[in-house]
């Protein structure tokens, strides 16, 4: 069974139709739901809701009048729905700005376009590297902290494949912000080591070759490996 990304959900749900609040009829808003859950504590299941965020509702505005009557708190509820379904929930807000901070606005929703459409063409690119065998302008891609974390793993991939032992240096020497990505990279690093048979000193961590016994860089005896 495959299992879908949270990028990959977030792109689904923004082709979808935004559903409408049964008590208002206005559009309702994609939410990014928090790390905790209001109710049972067991997750809310999905990453992504659609919420009424429009303060005029009238299931909103009663909620303040009904909740003070019958819990004795200063608070409401918005109406929410699972992307996709039909069943229209509730959740809690003790704020006129609860919840609205998981509200994926419309400039959220163009940066997400943008880093989608970089991703695209940063991939397009690397196609056309890896056909001409640059490897060099693909690590150019993998060490940019612009391009985004899946596209400077395929590019780090690529790199161990096509790659010179010089290249070696340029991803030990460079720090990378997830650990999918680091491990992608030692993975590259030890591929470039296989095909160029080569190691680092053990002493001052320059490449030398495989069989060497003696380090070129600091001049100390090393082992064969």
């Amino acid at each position: 069974m495959a299992f879908e990304t949270k990028e990959e959900l977030l792109e689904k749900y923004l082709k979808l139709d935004k559903p409408r609040c049964p008590h208002c009829d206005v559009e309702m808003t994609l939410w990014e739901v928090p790390p905790f859950s209001f109710g049972d504590g067991l997750g809310w299941g999905t990453p992504y809701m659609f919420v009424c965020f429009n303060d005029e509702c009238p299931s909103y505005k009663k909620g303040w009048d009904h909740l003070k009557e019958t819990m004795e708190a200063p608070a409401s509820y918005r109406c929410y729905v699972e992307p996709g379904q039909k069943n229209f929930e509730y959740m809690p807000v003790f704020s006129p700005v609860g919840a609205t901070g998981g509200k994926l606005d419309d400039e959220v929703l163009i940066r997400e376009e943008a880093k989608k459409e970089l991703m695209k063409q940063t991939f397009s690119v690397l196609t056309d590297y890896y056909i001409s065998k640059d490897w060099d302008e693909i690590l150019k891609i993998c060490l940019d902290a612009k391009i985004p974390s899946k596209a400077r793993l395929k590019a780090a991939q690529m790199v161990g494949e096509l790659g010179d032992a010089d290249a070696v240096e340029h991803l030990i020497n460079h720090k990378f912000p997830t650990p999918v990505l680091q491990e992608g990279v030692k993975k590259a690093i030890e591929q470039l080591h296989e095909r160029h048979y080569t190691r680092e000193c053990p002493y001052c961590a320059e490449i030398i070759k495989k069989r060497a016994t003696l380090c070129k860089h600091c001049n100390k005896e090393v082992s064969r490996a």
